[in-house]
């Protein structure tokens, strides 16, 4: 199968309506109506953020490496050592490899960890190409830069593993003109671009449904951390790292509600397992799919000099 990650900016479980139907006593709209009708067609897991930064996310998903400490993982003096990627692993199964961002290039060092981790490409504002299509903060907007996504994978030889960024959820929370009466705006500066970026994903998925990879490809569907929290739930020291984990295969049994305790950690792991990897490698981290583990599946994360641990419907 071929694998296709996309990593949605901020994307808090707070925003998804489908998985807050008891708030606002039951009225609760969300910002995701596309995430919401995808969820009800795959494997969803709740699941948390290992860290409340981008650069501490990146490679916790992609690498199954948690920053447990002041700074990044990809950052620090272990960035020097010897570790992969979920694309360095499968690059030498003929996997070809790429990884998309529309930021611009140099953003928090993503292009220089990907290279280091095995993805062969790498896709962003300059090889875009088109400044028209840039937000004026961060780079290109994410409707057309997922439709630019698209279109790259489609040339690519199969299979393939790629990884998709999203960007406009970021904090100026940029949301183009035309949309602006549109999208709704909400109880957060971020939601009503959280609905742009749901649109931009949506969008995404009815380009790509209709290409020739689409059947045969695994599709995994989380955040790279949370945004600020409204709800009480979601401030709490657990609530502030709540993410969506979805797995999605056009045509496959992958349906329904996991019950297992989830991590970003434990994406890389779970999708070699699907694929029937077979060789040793490091995660820190669990195979979600593996009904016959003998351990716990948990979450970490470590902030300002605390360690949090959750599983087994206990936090410590």
């Amino acid at each position: 199968y071929n694998v296709m990650i996309i990593i949605m900016e901020s994307f808090s479980r707070e925003h998804i309506g489908l998985l807050n139907r008891e708030l606002d006593n039951g009225r609760y709209q969300g910002f995701t109506p596309f995430m919401d009708s995808l969820i009800g067609c795959g494997l969803y897991f709740d699941a948390y953020a290992n860290g409340k930064t981008s650069i501490q996310g990146i490679p916790a998903i992609l690498s199954g490496i948690p920053s447990l400490m002041n700074e990044s993982f990809i950052q620090s003096e272990y960035a020097a050592g010897k570790y992969t990627s979920i694309a360095g692993l499968l690059k030498p199964r003929g996997y070809a490899t790429a990884f998309f961002h529309g930021g611009t290039n140099g953003t928090m060092g993503f292009d220089s960890y990907t290279k280091l981790v095995g993805f062969d490409h790498y896709y962003g504002r300059s090889e875009y190409h088109n400044e028209k299509d840039y937000d004026g903060k961060w780079g290109i907007r994410d409707e057309e830069f997922f439709q630019y996504t698209a279109k790259t994978i489609n040339g690519m030889k199969q299979p393939f593993v790629a990884a998709l960024f999203s960007l406009s959820s970021h904090h100026p929370y940029y949301v183009p003109s035309r949309y602006v009466n549109i999208f709704r705006t909400g109880k957060l500066p971020i939601q009503q671009s959280i609905m742009y970026a749901d649109f931009s994903l949506g969008r995404f998925f009815h380009t790509v449904q209709h290409m020739p990879w689409y059947r045969n490809t695994l599709f995994v569907i989380t955040a790279d951390h949370t945004s600020e929290g409204y709800y009480p739930y979601y401030q709490s020291d657990i609530g502030q790292y709540a993410i969506p984990l979805l797995f999605f295969k056009p045509g496959s049994d992958l349906h329904g509600r996991g019950s297992a305790v989830a991590q970003q950690t434990d994406i890389m792991p779970t999708v070699l397992g699907y694929l029937g990897y077979d060789r040793k490698y490091l995660a820190y981290g669990n195979n979600l799919f593996d009904s016959t583990r003998n351990c716990r599946t948990f979450s970490v994360h470590y902030i300002s000099g605390l360690y949090g641990l959750m599983t087994d419907g206990y936090y410590l």
